[in-house]
């Protein structure tokens, strides 16, 4: 191709192309995230959040030093049985650097051992942590076996408390010897805080951020399903092939493993044996203990005979773990997206048991505001969401305090304005925790354009690829008052469309035909 003869282009606008097929397949991904409206919900939550216990349910507030050292007494199960403990001070907590600067002062303090990353160690060692890791950093502050000395361990809370910034750990130490380890491995933490804890359940709260509320941040997500709110576990259903034996493969996972002679093979045979029930009868004639024990397994240990490769004849002890065990350790620790494929077509997707879908922690979702935890508004409808927001703004019933009016107003006004865009768009009826990945075309097109409306940029070239498409015809007008709007800050809008009320309200049409 020739060089254009010219020697300059002025006057382009960037461009940004919302078209209907970019949609989102991340699972983390929600109308809330995409939008910025469950960041400024995280940020209206740890702003003006009334934090409960997530054990009993009461509200709970700061707790005084000599309630933090009645709590740790209590650690010991009784006079005979006394508990042994660090006290710690947390100083760092998941961020990244080498922190060098810190053991130096530490060291300069008079203190010699920190916790670093769950390890304790020595200060006068030489360590040099990696500056692009997080790391979490405890300072060894005394031993004690509790029931302690109520002074010295006074001592030890308050000098703990004034280095972690109002936080300890009693770190309970689960070594098996009679004395206190120099360095122990075995350490059970308590968490107390003069911020935030139930005298009632001995349960602290660690000072509340956004972050706390962020299914995908290890500080707030949900630990069993890591914020996704599911899990994909294995499926009792479609294990069995009722109709086959195991011999001609009815147990579906295994129907090629159990072709070759393998130990595992020879394994399936003498479990046979032993519990009496033979690998040629068809899997739905097996009794029902039958098949529960092989998808579940047991730990009764099976002695295993055969010839090893090198064709010497051997015995092998070795427990039978069960289909679904042996599926779910597969799939945790196989690297292979093949292997991972092929696990999945026995596997079933399924609401977390720990937070019901909620994905996050008992701490985050005890934090209300009006009542109502963040996942409780999460679940409303854009309509809903925008009318309790409204309901805050106007403080009816006296919701609010006027502190919390005072930090709450710009996060609010924030918040009624991208509901606002949504609800021009025709997208009221949409939930704050939808995955994005559900949605129509049409739906993620009209959700990037109340975004960039949102954003407030000028100059820019916007091109949308029929963005009435699934929208039902009472909401055009809103679509149209949406597109003039982003005009009217100063861009330039291109519509491939082919509604006639959106030609209509066009400054321009462009007709192309073949």
């Amino acid at each position: 191709m020739d060089k254009p003869d010219g020697d300059s282009i002025e006057g382009l606008s960037p461009a940004i192309s919302i078209d209907q097929k970019s949609t989102s397949h991340n699972p983390r991904s929600t109308v809330g995230t995409v939008t910025e409206i469950y960041d400024y919900l995280r940020l209206l939550f740890a702003r003006i959040g009334h934090p409960h216990c997530p054990a009993c349910g009461r509200e709970i507030s700061h707790q005084s030093s000599d309630q933090i050292i009645d709590e740790i007494q209590r650690l010991a199960k009784s006079e005979k049985r006394k508990a042994r403990i660090l006290i710690l001070a947390p100083v760092v907590q998941d961020r990244k650097g080498e922190f060098a600067q810190l053991f130096e002062d530490l060291r300069k303090k008079g203190y010699s051992k920190v916790r670093v990353d769950g390890e304790i160690r020595p200060l006068d060692e030489d360590f040099v942590l990696i500056k692009t890791n997080k790391h979490s950093i405890d300072v060894v502050i005394d031993r004690l076996v509790i029931p302690a000395d109520r002074k010295r361990l006074a001592d030890s809370s308050e000098q703990a408390l004034k280095l972690g910034e109002g936080n300890l750990v009693a770190a309970e130490i689960l070594d098996k010897s009679f004395e206190i380890p120099e360095f122990p491995k075995n350490l059970k933490d308590h968490l107390f805080s003069e911020k935030f804890a139930c005298p009632v359940d001995n349960v602290s709260l660690p000072e509340i951020e956004p972050r706390t509320f962020s299914f995908n941040s290890p500080h707030g997500a949900c630990p069993v399903c890591t914020g996704l709110g599911t899990l994909l576990e294995v499926d009792p259903e479609l294990v069995f092939n009722l109709r086959l034996s195991i011999a001609e493969g009815g147990i579906l996972p295994w129907s090629r493993t159990l072709t070759h002679d393998t130990w595992f093979t020879r394994l399936v045979e003498k479990v046979a044996e032993v519990k009496g029930f033979s690998l040629n009868t068809p899997i739905g004639e097996l009794g029902e203990g039958v098949r529960h024990f092989l998808l579940y397994g047991s730990d009764e240990v099976f002695e295993v005979e055969g010839e090893n490769r090198f064709g010497r004849r051997t015995t092998i002890y070795e427990n039978f773990p069960g289909v679904i065990a042996n599926l779910s350790k597969k799939y945790k620790e196989t690297d292979s997206d093949f292997a991972r494929h092929e696990i999945e077509k026995f596997m079933r997707i399924q609401v977390c048991p720990e937070c019901k879908g909620a994905k996050l922690k008992p701490e985050a979702l005890s934090v209300t505001v009006d009542g109502k935890s963040i996942a409780k508004i999460s679940s409303f409808s854009i309509t809903e969401t925008a009318n309790w927001i409204d309901k805050l703004i106007q403080n009816q019933g006296n919701i609010l305090s006027a502190r919390e009016i005072t930090i709450g107003k710009p996060i609010l006004k924030e918040l009624a304005t991208r509901l606002k865009f949504l609800i021009d768009v025709g997208l009221d009826y949409l939930t704050i925790d939808r995955t994005a990945a559900t949605l129509a075309g049409g739906e993620a097109q009209r959700i990037r354009l109340a975004s960039q409306i949102g954003s407030g940029l000028s100059g820019v070239l916007y091109v949308l690829d029929e963005p009435s498409i699934g929208l039902h015809q009472r909401d055009n007008s809103r679509l149209i008052t949406t597109l003039k709007k982003l005009r009217d800050l100063g861009n330039t809008v291109i519509v491939v469309e082919h509604d006639r009320d959106m030609m209509l309200a066009a400054d321009y049409i462009f007709d192309f035909c073949p």
